[in-house]
């Protein structure tokens, strides 16, 4: 199976996190001791709980029957961990909530699910955890729906590493339009469409990075993936930083209301998507050329070698 429930848990966390869509609120300074509280609304700590849960069920499974040198390792494991991290403190720290009134914070938000969480949970194979979680009638009913012609066909279109690169680029390029990000934050489907894409195309994007997919493994891809989405998230960190006038004229009010400068803020979350974002696609290409060199036997997401659980 590939990691396409992936998607489907990054639209679960989206759909349950009302807290997510917030229209920044201006009327009077907000009192940090209100911003420095989690975000704990019941559906997504349902989630994390669950899918933290599954995973740590579904590893002492493959575990006992194959043991940690087989199928997801201890390294594997920790990435998944730090992926997990990642995810909450993107959707139930305090930073969701300064994400609402300062546009920086929110790009902060943002880059934790895209360049933080998504290759960590896609190193981490939780796919593979979770289907050891099941009980061996529903794992052979999954592993029967999965290999039906339907589902292959649309799996192979959106994996297609040219196809995943466009659909992560896309994503990003949209959402930054003035009109749609404004949209994103007065309307909670909107915004919880957007963040639900970021991480959904994220996952696509490093599934053909970092999977096991022989499409891109050893083609080279991967690297060319990796330097032309660092090329163009660069571009458009800079355009947000070089803009003469503030894009987003929601975050005016509420940033001056923190005592910030519109544009300084916007300047800043260019400078972080531009910065640290080209910093971590560096050091993941330099992770790729290092399993080039290092051939076959080198792969951070081989697939398991399953076998009936106990």
């Amino acid at each position: 199976m590939g990691a396409l429930p992936l998607l489907a848990v990054a639209v679960g966390f989206g759909w349950a996190a009302p807290v997510l869509a917030h229209a920044p609120q201006a009327a009077s300074a907000p009192q940090w001791a209100e911003l420095s509280r989690w975000s704990l609304e019941p559906w997504p700590v349902v989630l994390l709980t669950a899918s933290a849960a599954l995973y740590a069920l579904g590893l002492a499974r493959l575990w006992r029957h194959a043991g940690a040198a087989r199928g997801i390792d201890r390294r594997q494991a920790l990435s998944f961990a730090g992926g997990w991290l990642a995810l909450a403190a993107a959707l139930a720290s305090p930073l969701d909530r300064l994400g609402a009134l300062v546009f920086s914070a929110h790009m902060v938000q943002h880059e934790a699910l895209m360049i933080v969480a998504a290759p960590l949970l896609v190193l981490g194979r939780p796919l593979a955890a979770w289907t050891w979680a099941l009980q061996p009638p529903h794992r052979r009913l999954a592993g029967r729906a999965t290999r039906s012609s339907a589902f292959a066909s649309a799996w192979h279109a959106i994996t297609q590493p040219l196809a995943a690169w466009g659909l992560h680029a896309l994503a990003l390029w949209i959402w930054h339009v003035p009109q749609l990000f404004e949209a994103a934050l007065h309307a909670e489907w909107v915004h919880v469409l957007q963040h639900a894409s970021f991480l959904g195309t994220a996952l696509l994007f490093w599934w053909a990075v970092l999977g096991p997919d022989p499409r891109s493994r050893g083609s080279g891809f991967a690297i060319a993936s990796l330097f032309t989405t660092m090329l163009h998230t660069g571009a458009l960190g800079a355009l947000l930083s070089l803009a003469p006038t503030a894009w987003y004229p929601s975050y005016v009010a509420s940033a001056a209301a923190l005592g910030l400068d519109p544009l300084a803020d916007q300047q800043l979350g260019g400078l972080l998507m531009w910065v640290p974002g080209s910093v971590a696609y560096l050091a993941a290409a330099l992770v790729i050329v290092a399993r080039l060199l290092a051939g076959p036997a080198f792969s951070p997401a081989m697939p398991v070698r399953p076998g009936p659980p106990r």
